[in-house]
């Protein structure tokens, strides 16, 4: 028989001398080289509890002790935070009492007189490896559960089917004004202009038939003081064997639209703009540089010099209402772009 090479260390919590060496010879029976630590009492128990480096894997847990037995010595035990499993080892044939220490977080039960190496071996690696996996598992939902409530943006939980809200964060209830309990008592149609309403069946239903795993989009809500903001929607399946339920993240994204479309309105005044300087300003402009140059010809008399001078007067006079022109649009963009534009 090839024995687990694992290096168990294992707690044996029990007062029975007889006991302990039958554990002892049914752990090394399965066990390559097991370490096991005992304690006689429930106090010596709690004196290695306290002990910084102390090691253990599983606690084997006799229920009738010196100190303590039965249901306070559960509690009392699962009181210094154990991380390990407990396996409760007892002579005690008690169908209802078995369900209780089971409710109360003990791992396993199991009666002395139908014990066998294999039995307990079994049970050991069955309940190291369960109690892993249930830690692990608290710790991811630990880890969502920070991330989610201290998320700067509106994050919360809905089903899919009723639409109602299943959780929300912070940052939802601040930004939208509504407080965690009229959360609870609203659903996503709440959140939507009425005149979006249709939309919105229409999008959950595709979401429904597609059933896809994640969405996203832009989408109009509406805040508590009936402020209209436009939200750009990442949403996904909190749970891929419960679909109804989804994850929702909203960054309000009203701010960065009114930009863009500023942007976009001085765009287009820029090119009013440059179109002006390119057409409107070069035909007063062509005119002078020509009256200009005919005043260079010795043969003009003084009236025609005159007429001359008064068209460039005249051209000038036009050229400056469009440079000025040009001046008050460019001042107009400069409101939102922080320019100065001088005459």
């Amino acid at each position: 028989m090839i024995k687990d090479k694992t290096p168990y260390h294992i707690l044996v919590i029990e007062d029975n001398p007889g006991d302990i060496i039958l554990i002892q010879d049914f752990l090394e029976e399965w066990i390559l080289n097991p370490t096991i630590i005992r304690a006689h009492n429930y106090n010596e128990a709690r004196i290695l509890f306290e002990q910084e480096d102390f090691v253990c894997h599983c606690i084997l847990l006799d229920l009738t002790l010196p100190d303590k037995s039965g249901e306070a010595l559960i509690i009392d035990i699962l009181s210094n935070n154990i991380k390990v499993p407990i396996i409760v080892l007892t002579g005690f044939d008690s169908f209802p009492f078995a369900l209780k220490s089971l409710s109360l977080g003990i791992s396993d039960y199991l009666l002395k007189e139908d014990l066998s190496a294999i039995s307990l071996y079994k049970s050991i690696v069955y309940n190291i490896e369960k109690k892993k996996t249930l830690i692990s598992l608290q710790e991811s939902e630990d880890r969502y559960s920070k991330l989610f409530h201290i998320s700067p943006l509106p994050m919360w939980l809905f089903d899919i089917d009723s639409l109602r809200f299943l959780d929300v964060n912070q940052a939802a209830m601040d930004n939208y004004g509504y407080d965690f309990d009229e959360f609870m008592s609203m659903t996503l149609k709440d959140l939507r202009p009425e005149t979006e309403l249709d939309n919105l069946e229409e999008l959950i239903t595709k979401i429904k038939e597609s059933k896809s795993q994640n969405f996203n989009g832009i989408l109009t809500h509406k805040k508590k003081s009936n402020e209209l903001i436009q939200v750009e929607i990442f949403s996904s399946v909190m749970d891929a064997e419960k679909s109804e339920v989804r994850l929702v993240l909203a960054h309000d994204i009203t701010d960065k639209l009114k930009r863009i479309d500023a942007i976009e309105k001085q765009n287009k005044k820029l090119k009013e703009i440059a179109w002006l300087e390119s057409h409107v300003v070069r035909a007063p402009l062509a005119r002078i540089i020509g009256l200009v140059n005919m005043l260079d010809n010795e043969l003009l008399d003084e009236d025609e010099r005159s007429t001359l001078l008064q068209y460039i007067k005249e051209s000038t006079q036009e050229m400056d209402e469009i440079v000025r022109e040009v001046v008050q649009k460019a001042e107009a963009l400069s409101l939102n772009n922080g320019y100065t534009y001088e005459t």
